[in-house]
C-alpha cells in the first residue's frame, strides 16, 4: 500500500503507479533466459574484414561526410571512479601498513609512471614539505593514497572517470574527456569542421565537466582546426527502478522511505533517443589510448561507419522500391538474400508466407535502426559477447548477450558461451533515422523481457535491485545488426589504476 510520502516520490521521479507495480511483478516472475541459436563466430556472424574493405570503407565514409549530415560522438561517462580504486580502498582499510600484495606493490613500484604523479607530488609537498618518493622511503604508503583518493588531495575517490589524469604528453597531460574530444576530430568532424559530442553524466559531476569543456574547447579546437559542440545530459529519474526484499516488498530506508536505483546503462537508451544525429558513435568513457596508439583507433571506426554507411543506403534503397510496388521477382530474391547474408536474419517459416504477408515482413525488418558492431577475440575480459539468438517473432538475428541473460542449467548454452570467439568490446556505429530522414523512435525497438535482478545490499541489509535492458544489449535488441572483427588494439579499457600502467596507456 502506497503512502502520501511514496506518491510524492514517484511523481518527483516521473515515474507512475502502475510502472511501480510493474516493475514489482517482474521480480516476483523474474525474467525467461534468451533462446539461443548459436554463438557468433568467424564470418558466421561476425564479419572479418579485409585490407580491401579497410580502403573501399574509409572512402565510403570520407564520402558521405560530405553530405551535409549530422554525426554525433555519444559518450556514456556517468560512472564515478571509485570502483577504480577498489584494490587501493581495500589496502587502506586494511590491517597492513606495507603493501602486502602484487597489486599494490606493483601500484607503489611504478608510481611515478602515472599522469597524476606529478599533480600527487605537489600535494605531497604541499602537505608535508616532502614528496610521494621521500613519503614511500618513511614508509607512509596509506596517507599517499589517502591524498589520491580524498579531499585533502586529488580526490579522485569522488570524481568521475572521465576527469581524471589517464595519459602523459610533453605538452600537458590529458584526460579521458580529452582523448575523446581528439578522438572526435580525427573521424567524426564534419566536413565543415564541426565536431559533436555528447557525454551522459551523473548529477553531481555535471558541473565539474562543463568547466573541463569550458577550458578544453578553445585549446583542441586551434589544435585541430575545428568546432566542438558538446553537450551534457543526465540519466533520466524516470528510468531508476524499485529494490525490494526477499518478499518482494518495495525495500524502505530507515526513514520509511521506497529505495529506486538507477536502472544501469540501458537507461540511456533514453539520452541517445533524444538527440538529432544521422550517424552515431558510440563508446565508453575509459576506453581510449594516447596518441601513438590511436592509428588503428581511426582507421577501424571508418571501418565500421565506412560499412554502415553502405549497408544503410542498400537498405533505404530497397525501401524506396518497395514502395514503388514495381518490385519483381528477382529484386524480391535480391532483398530476401540481403537479409539472411548481410544482416543476418535467418526466418524458419519464410517460405510459408504469402507474397503481401512476405512483402510486410521484409519491409518491417529493413525499416529499423542499424548498429555496427565492432568485436574483439575474446581473451578472457568478463562481459557479453556476440550471439545468434531468437526473437519474439521466431525469427533468429544476431544479439549481444550478457551471461545473466543465459539459462546455465542449459548445458549446450553454457558450452556456446563459454566457446564463443568474441568479446563486446562497446565499439559501435548507428544509424537512427529512417529512409524518409525520420528520426526513429528507440524505444519502440526495446526488448522489455531482456532486463535482469541482480543481489544487492544497502546498510547491511540484502536487497533485490532491478536491472533494465542494457543500451547495447536488450535495449538495442530490434535494431538490424552487424558484427565485424576489429583488432585488440582498439579496445583498451581501464577498469583498474594499474591498467594505466599497461603499455597502450604510457
Amino acid at each position: 500500500m502506497l503512502n502520501s510520502k511514496d506518491l510524492q516520490l514517484l511523481k518527483s521521479k516521473g515515474i507512475n503507479e502502475e510502472q511501480l507495480y510493474q516493475q514489482i511483478e517482474l521480480f516476483k516472475k523474474g525474467f525467461p533466459y534468451l533462446k539461443l541459436y548459436a554463438s557468433a563466430s568467424p564470418n558466421n556472424g561476425v564479419y572479418v574484414p579485409t585490407k580491401a574493405d579497410l580502403i573501399h570503407s574509409k572512402k565510403a565514409w570520407e564520402m558521405y561526410l560530405k553530405k551535409n549530415c549530422k554525426i554525433i560522438k555519444f559518450v556514456p561517462a556517468s560512472g564515478a571512479a571509485s570502483r577504480m580504486f577498489k584494490n587501493l580502498y581495500e589496502f587502506l582499510d586494511g590491517q597492513n601498513s606495507f603493501p602486502d600484495n602484487d597489486f599494490i606493490t606493483f601500484f607503489f613500484k611504478n608510481i611515478n609512471k602515472f599522469a597524476f604523479y606529478d599533480i600527487l607530488d605537489e600535494i605531497c609537498l604541499k602537505n608535508d614539505r616532502i614528496g610521494v618518493n621521500e613519503l614511500i622511503s618513511l614508509g607512509e604508503y596509506k596517507k599517499i593514497i589517502e591524498y589520491i583518493l580524498n579531499d585533502n588531495g586529488l580526490n579522485y575517490g569522488n570524481k568521475p572517470k572521465g576527469l581524471l589524469l589517464f595519459h602523459s604528453y610533453l605538452s600537458g597531460n590529458r584526460t579521458p574527456f580529452e582523448e575523446h574530444l581528439v578522438e572526435g576530430a580525427l573521424y567524426a568532424a564534419s566536413n565543415d569542421g564541426n565536431v559533436n559530442i555528447h557525454f551522459t553524466v551523473s548529477p553531481e559531476h555535471i558541473s565539474l565537466f562543463e568547466i573541463m569543456s569550458k577550458k578544453m574547447l578553445p585549446i583542441y579546437e586551434k589544435l585541430f582546426n575545428v568546432k566542438y559542440h558538446v553537450t551534457f545530459s543526465l540519466q533520466k529519474a524516470s528510468t531508476d527502478t524499485i529494490a525490494v526484499d526477499e518478499n518482494n516488498l518495495p525495500f524502505r530506508t530507515q526513514s520509511g522511505s521506497m529505495l529506486f536505483r538507477p536502472g544501469g546503462h540501458g537507461a540511456l537508451i533514453e539520452n541517445l533517443n533524444e538527440l538529432d544525429g544521422d550517424i552515431v558513435f558510440i563508446k565508453n568513457i575509459d576506453n581510449v589510448v594516447p596518441d601513438n596508439y590511436k592509428g588503428d583507433i581511426v582507421t577501424y571506426k571508418q571501418l565500421l561507419a565506412g560499412t554502415l554507411v553502405q549497408v544503410q543506403q542498400k537498405i533505404f534503397n530497397y525501401l524506396k522500391l518497395l514502395d514503388s510496388g514495381l518490385l519483381d521477382d528477382a529484386q524480391l530474391d535480391e532483398i530476401i538474400s540481403f537479409l539472411e547474408d548481410v544482416l543476418c536474419i535467418k526466418n524458419p517459416n519464410l517460405n510459408m508466407l504469402e507474397r503481401d504477408a512476405l512483402l510486410s515482413y521484409i519491409r518491417k525488418k529493413l525499416n529499423r535502426p542499424i548498429r555496427v558492431c565492432g568485436m574483439v577475440k575474446n581473451v578472457g575480459e568478463p562481459g557479453g559477447g556476440p550471439f545468434w539468438a531468437y526473437n519474439n517473432d521466431n525469427t533468429i538475428s544476431l544479439q549481444i548477450l550478457e551471461s545473466s541473460q543465459i539459462d546455465k542449467q542449459n548445458k549446450s548454452y553454457i558450452q556456446m558461451f563459454n566457446s564463443g570467439s568474441y568479446f563486446n568490446p562497446v565499439d559501435i556505429v548507428c544509424g537512427i533515422k529512417d529512409y524518409k530522414g525520420k528520426h526513429f523512435n528507440l524505444t519502440d525497438f526495446v526488448d522489455s523481457n531482456t532486463g535482469f535482478i541482480s543481489s544487492k545490499s544497502k546498510n547491511g541489509r540484502s536487497l533485490k535491485a532491478l536491472e533494465l535492458p542494457g543500451l547495447w544489449n536488450g535495449a538495442m535488441s530490434d535494431w538490424n545488426t552487424l558484427f565485424i572483427e576489429v583488432p585488440l588494439t582498439t579496445f583498451n579499457p581501464v577498469k583498474t589504476v594499474n591498467d594505466l600502467l599497461k603499455e597502450q596507456h604510457q
